[in-house]
């Protein structure tokens, strides 16, 4: 029950003002799969981005294809992260996952503006960078405060003297 809270509490933080692309979806397809089977963290990742799409506004249908395949790549990252959890592999995962978001989303969108050369990729990349910080401090912030949380958690729960003791130090 737990870990069904701190993702709705990660669903909320969607509707929150904040900078472009500072958004907890690609950081909950990592927790909810490191966390719950793959199908299951599928259909929240999914159910959470429409959700929100439903009341902030859809745009362009290839652009939502390249977003939502990209968070739903973060289930590969989760997936990775629950074999042998640490706090590299988390860290890890999520600076991949924001890497790929971006190279997915801003060839979707920006690439059919621009010639369809390697000038013209380039130049799409070069636009998108204002986006890049968004993501990554969301990514990174989103997935932090999500195992974070559940480590908390755990810990209070178990009385433990060793803070954060559920997930392995850096390896």
């Amino acid at each position: 029950m737990l870990i069904y809270l701190i993702i709705l509490a990660a669903v909320a933080a969607r509707f929150i003002p904040h900078m472009p692309n500072f958004a907890p979806i690609t950081a909950l397809a990592i927790f909810s799969a490191a966390q719950l089977d793959w199908k299951k963290a599928a259909g929240i990742t999914l159910a959470a981005r429409l959700a929100s799409d439903l009341f902030l506004g859809f745009f362009s249908w290839p652009l939502m294809l390249a977003v939502y395949a990209s968070h739903l790549a973060g289930i590969l990252f989760g997936l990775w992260i629950k074999r042998r959890q640490s706090w590299a592999r988390i860290g890890l995962s999520s600076l991949a996952s924001s890497a790929l978001f971006f190279l997915v989303t801003n060839f979707a969108f920006l690439y059919a503006e621009y010639p369809h050369n390697f000038s013209g990729i380039m130049q799409s990349y070069v636009n998108g960078l204002p986006f890049l910080r968004g993501t990554l401090v969301g990514d990174l912030g989103y997935t932090a405060a999500l195992f974070g949380a559940l480590a908390l958690a755990k810990y209070f729960a178990s009385g433990r003297t060793k803070i954060l003791s559920s997930v392995r130090p850096l390896s």
